[in-house]
């Protein structure tokens, strides 16, 4: 039996992109049934080409689960963001709020946000966490991230870019425009909303495994942040490269001046090598910078997909009915 997609949209929505979760993902789906939001609420689950078999618990809660739950699975691994696009673009709730799946972020919490951007009528509403229950490297992460975002994006300064956030349908309809292969959700957020608004939040220590996130992919998420969405990184090197000219200028006057009124000058050579490397360095530097846009554009020219989902079931959140299925 095909279970029918509901004619009226829940006013909440809930995305959470799903990697190496499946000892978590069904305690938090249970703990996510037993909210009551006003409108109603639904769960959308993206299965983000994760190993373990995190897929075949999710396929499961969608024939149990007492609440509308949409699963969404990836031909392969993309990234928390581009997860994130996805289930966005399958939630059909007035609100849609984003968090992990590994229960550092209270389920409780969720009317709180929820309640928070619904009646202050916000576009977006962030978390804060008085203490983060992370490893110390990823705090020192986080904070360098949330820095240079305050550089790079037009944000409120020292508002925390948590991935627990609630947006409103506009910013949801909004972001998901974006079909570009390197999304950064906040840096889309901020390019179309500045009624942004934060709350604080209880932040739990991980309940099983270790974060997801490695120093790679932290630094790949800084890239996206850095080269999708703003041209700072070449601005500097303008400012890098007027600053040595002014430098080599200046270096250049005293060398000719010491040439004129001293005749045992030294050969020069600690100080030509000095300038060739630094001079080089700052080359190959934006060199690099250049090269990281070039090659975004061309691989977004090609066609490089944002995330391609090989299959959707839905269930309506009555423990008898059957999902309905299908690949895409």
């Amino acid at each position: 039996m095909s279970a029918a997609v509901p004619s009226a949209p829940p006013g909440l929505s809930i995305v959470v992109p799903v990697y190496r979760g499946a000892a978590t993902i069904g305690t938090l789906v249970a703990a996510l049934e037993k909210l009551s939001p006003e409108g109603g609420l639904e769960v959308v689950l993206v299965n983000d080409g994760s190993p373990d078999n995190s897929g075949e618990v999710c396929r499961a809660l969608v024939k149990s689960a007492a609440v509308p739950l949409v699963y969404v699975e990836h031909s392969r691994n993309f990234g928390e963001h581009n997860a994130v696009m996805t289930g966005l673009r399958h939630a059909t709730g007035r609100y849609v709020i984003t968090m992990d799946d590994d229960l550092q972020n209270p389920p409780e919490e969720v009317l709180k946000l929820y309640d928070h951007a619904r009646l202050g009528a916000w576009d977006v509403v962030y978390t804060r966490y008085a203490h983060k229950q992370h490893a110390a490297w990823r705090n020192l992460g986080s904070r360098f991230a949330n820095k240079v975002a305050d550089w790079l994006l037009d944000k409120p300064p020292g508002l925390y870019l948590s991935s627990f956030r609630c947006m409103s349908e506009l910013v949801v309809r909004s972001v998901t425009r974006y079909r570009g292969p390197y999304p950064y959700v906040d840096g889309l957020i901020m390019q179309m909303t500045q009624r942004i608004d934060s709350i604080e939040v209880r932040h739990l220590p991980r309940a099983n495994g270790r974060s997801n996130y490695t120093l790679k992919r932290l630094v790949r998420l800084w890239l996206n942040l850095a080269t999708s969405f703003s041209l700072a990184p070449l601005r500097i090197g303008i400012i890098a490269g007027a600053i040595i000219a002014a430098l080599g200028t200046i270096g250049a006057v005293a060398t000719i001046i010491e040439a004129l009124f001293r005749h045992d000058t030294p050969s020069g050579w600690a100080s030509t090598m000095t300038v060739i490397l630094l001079l080089a360095g700052v080359q190959f530097t934006m060199l690099g910078v250049m090269g990281e846009y070039i090659g975004r554009t061309f691989l977004s020219a090609n066609g490089k997909p944002q995330g391609t989902v090989r299959l959707v079931e839905r269930g309506t959140g009555t423990h008898h009915d059957a999902p309905h299925s299908n690949a895409q």
